[in-house]
């Protein structure tokens, strides 16, 4: 599957992304964030690439204008979900590479993933969340209509070795369709 927004290609991984992964994920301001360690090699972001980015529904964030990487965007949906268990629910990540901060360009991706999410799949429920002090990512989850719902004390970051709070933040179909409706209402009056 391949999705496309104004300034950005939402494709599936491939293994000649692995240079490009290994240099915006070595990079310390990113992973550890996100809950995994910057990558150590090449040949790692190779691994990840095979073993955990080419799974369904995740993509490559690339730009249309030079086709190049600049992060990751994801739905994870039924036992690949930490936030929910339910079937018509689904949850969403994303990161974006430090050259290309406060572009809007992780809200670009994560409002297509919506869009996706509610239009494509059916789903009545996503769900996002960042750990504490990811101000970045909180800002981005409430550009894209996510509210907060909750907290988790004592996540378990795995691969760092360590456990965070997570703030939890929900987005229901209905109101996202309110949403888009008073977005094309005022689209219509300009």
């Amino acid at each position: 599957m391949i999705l496309e927004t104004e300034r950005l290609i939402l494709r599936p991984f491939s293994e000649e992304d692995t240079a490009s992964l290994y240099e915006s994920a070595k990079d310390e301001r990113i992973g550890p964030w996100c809950g995994w360690p910057a990558h150590k090699s090449v040949e790692e972001s190779r691994n990840i690439i095979k073993h955990v980015l080419m799974d369904e529904e995740n993509y490559a964030v690339v730009l249309k204008s030079n086709n190049q990487l600049i992060g990751c965007a994801g739905l994870k949906l039924g036992n690949n979900c930490a936030l929910t268990d339910k079937d018509n629910e689904g949850e969403i990540g994303y990161w974006i590479a430090v050259p290309y901060w406060r572009k809007g360009y992780a809200s670009e991706a994560t409002n297509e993933l919506i869009r996706r999410g509610f239009e494509d799949l059916n789903l009545d429920v996503l769900w996002c969340g960042y750990y504490k002090g990811n101000e970045k990512s909180k800002g981005v989850q409430e550009k894209c209509g996510f509210k907060f719902h909750h907290i988790l004390n004592n996540v378990n970051c795995t691969l760092l070795n360590e456990t965070r709070v997570e703030y939890v933040s929900i987005l229901e179909r209905k109101k996202w369709n309110e949403m888009e409706s008073s977005k094309l209402r005022n689209d219509c009056l300009q």
